[in-house]
């Protein structure tokens, strides 16, 4: 039978999407990640094609394009998200210091392990390796934290979007220095950031200038081209692009703000609220779509015994023992005592497996496995669904114990309003209207006693 057919992949493609869309449902109730869930859709349509397909193609091409993508629209998704305001100012500088300082440290750990247990590991090649792991998923963060409490929710947004920034700067950076002729340093990373930041301003401006005076209907699409044009060509450019789409959703989402006094006669505000609101859901749903086929994907790549490798297991346990032990002690010292369930809220997702593919030929070691890969983003999405259930539990509790006290204090002013009525001391209407009560006793004393 002949699976790849044109109707059949329609058919085959639509499923996923219905039963990514159902699988969303059932992790805003269980908090399950829906990622894991599409991981082992994959790993079931990967069970099946063997059985049934003769010939499979070959799907890693596609998760580069897939991967990239979805990272534009999740960075965009988010940076639309984010609201900058004078109060809000420390949360985002303390979760931009969490998070560079969780990345550092977690990719310098890493990769002594990696360095110390794989044959024929360099320790320039170990940093490459580690430092995907070292990155935080905001594609598994952001849509699964909508039930914590603002604070808690504006901070892992803040702290998943920079990991992912940070994270992409530090890998090509590393990239760069296999190659010590096009390598600049310190020096030429900081003129290349810089670089970036200006394009990213003037292309934002530029951007919104024109589209918010485009009449056609049809022009949503037409931003996000602009937008993954941007991207393709800073990366050919060796440019930090994924700065580029961060700036442009943080000036469409506080649009006032960098149109200040004058400059304000340039803008339309109801034309900008208005591409706003439809970028915001055009991007929602492209990043729901986009990242429903890369999980799925990657689900059918991976080699499941890898991870039956006692090497890989030990590897990966240490990797992710120190992931959480970093976490522990920064957001002790930058959070206090209320570290809980953020300590365990730091899954591996979609950035650890578009960086993995992209480490290039000369730093490659054949005696890395990708099981190791596999066992951190999984381990690290169960910590967190089990922490997200259990502060949801612990919510439940909490909520339960307060209807409780509400309940037994009701219950008390009952039993007290039966007993004065029992001594012929509580009249209702009067319990019901002190007020009321007061006035007639006033009235009955105003009254001049009978003769």
């Amino acid at each position: 039978m002949e699976i790849f057919t044109s109707y059949n992949l329609i058919i085959e493609a639509s499923v996923i999407v219905v039963l990514s869309f159902w699988f969303n449902g059932i992790s805003k109730k269980t908090n399950i990640p829906s990622v894991l869930m599409l991981i082992v859709l994959g790993v079931i349509i990967k069970i099946l094609l063997d059985i049934f397909a003769p010939s499979v193609p070959d799907f890693e091409g596609s998760l580069e394009i897939l991967g990239t993508v979805g990272l534009i629209m999740i960075v965009l998704e988010a940076a639309l998200e984010l609201e900058l305001k004078k109060e809000k100012l420390i949360p985002i500088l303390k979760s931009m210091a969490i998070a560079l300082i969780e990345l550092v440290g977690s990719a310098w750990v890493a990769a002594l392990i990696l360095y110390q247990f794989i044959d024929g590991m360099t320790m320039q090649s170990a940093w490459l390796y580690a430092t995907p792991l070292s990155i935080l998923s905001s594609a598994i963060i952001i849509p699964s934290v909508g039930g914590l409490a603002e604070a808690k929710k504006e901070f892992h947004i803040y702290e998943s979007t920079f990991s992912d920034i940070f994270g992409i700067m530090m890998f090509y950076f590393l990239t760069g220095g296999l190659n010590p002729a096009e390598d600049g340093g310190v020096v030429g990373f900081s003129i290349n950031l810089l670089i970036t930041i200006v394009i990213a301003v003037v292309a934002s401006y530029a951007i919104i200038l024109i589209f918010q005076r485009i009449k056609s209907q049809a022009k949503l699409f037409l931003l996000i081209a602009v937008l993954l044009l941007l991207y393709a060509i800073g990366k050919k450019m060796h440019l930090s692009s994924l700065i580029i789409i961060l700036i442009f959703g943080l000036i469409v989402k506080n649009i006032k703000l960098f149109f200040p006094g004058k400059t304000a006669v340039f803008l339309e505000e109801d034309r900008m609220h208005q591409i706003y609101h439809e970028l915001h859901i055009i991007t929602l749903e492209t990043a729901f779509i986009v990242r429903t086929f890369f999980f799925v994907i990657f689900g059918i790549t991976i080699v499941l015994s890898s991870l039956l490798s006692f090497k890989v297991t030990l590897i990966s346990i240490l990797i992710i023992a120190s992931i959480y032990a970093i976490r522990w002690v920064v957001l002790r010292v930058f959070v206090g005592n209320d570290i809980l369930p953020q300590l365990f809220i730091a899954p591996r997702g979609l950035i650890t497996v578009l960086l993995f593919y992209a480490i290039p030929n000369q730093a490659k070691i054949e005696g890395f496995e990708s099981g190791i890969l596999l066992f951190v983003i999984i381990a690290t999405s169960l910590i967190m669904t089990w922490a997200m259930i259990k502060d949801k539990h612990k919510m439940g509790t909490l909520l339960d114990e307060i209807d409780g006290e509400v309940l037994a204090r009701n219950k008390a002013e009952d039993a007290l309003n039966e007993q004065m009525e029992a001594l012929g001391t509580f009249e209702p209407e009067a319990a019901e209207n002190p007020q009321k009560n007061g006035g007639m006793q006033m009235n009955d004393m105003d009254k001049e006693p009978p003769e």
